[in-house]
């Protein structure tokens, strides 16, 4: 089992407590870059997980890839996560989507806390939750929803100079959007869209803890 005693400090000190009984107004979205697109409302509710794991050579966060036959964002990188149930609490939902579509048992997950909530255009308001996975782990992603599951460094998303403003045509407007190519990996949209949010945290919290 991983113990976490060596977590960089300026990320806890940057996190929200890991829980909250309502779901509230998200402070970031695809509205940013975009505010002349409408709104859809209400937004569903949504959680995801973002999960951290500790390898030799440095943190890493665990992305899954979506599969190319699913109904919305085929083919496209995201956080383990999806809708809230009836009665179920944030973080509970996180962990439950994070099992099911990567197969890794959710005890693994050691929550750190959270961050700013992101409504997507596609009318989701989004809680993102961080948790430190145990190690060792296997991950058998379900084949229906998930095409693969990887690891990225850590430090590289946490480096605001690393994310690229892009657009692409969609639904007769052009659409901005956050992205963070990683090789062969094209992270953007919502997801780039939260890894941007935490690393401008990350930065901030830095900026605090350097000397004067």
């Amino acid at each position: 089992m991983t113990e976490h005693t060596d977590w960089p400090a300026k990320l806890l000190a940057c996190l929200d407590e890991h829980e909250e009984a309502s779901m509230g107004q998200a402070a970031r979205s695809d509205y940013d870059l975009n505010l002349d697109t409408p709104r859809e409302a209400p937004s569903k509710a949504a959680a995801v997980l973002v999960p951290l794991v500790q390898r030799e050579a440095g943190w890493q966060v665990l992305l899954t890839r979506r599969t190319q036959d699913m109904p919305t964002h085929a083919g496209q990188i995201a956080f383990p996560g999806g809708h809230v149930a009836k009665g179920e609490t944030l973080y509970a939902a996180a962990l439950r989507e994070f099992e099911e579509e990567t197969g890794i048992d959710k005890t693994m997950a050691r929550p750190l806390g959270r961050f700013e909530r992101y409504e997507t255009a596609s009318g989701f308001n989004i809680t993102p939750f961080v948790a430190a996975l145990d190690t060792p782990f296997t991950a058998r992603p379900d084949p229906r929803e998930v095409e693969a599951v990887f690891e990225v460094p850590f430090d590289f998303l946490m480096r605001v100079e690393n994310y690229q403003r892009q657009s692409l045509q969609w639904q007769g407007r052009e659409r901005y959007f956050y992205a963070v190519p990683w090789n062969e990996h094209f992270i953007w949209g919502a997801t780039a869209g939260m890894l941007r949010a935490l690393a401008q945290r990350v930065a901030r919290q830095s900026k605090k803890e350097a000397p004067t």
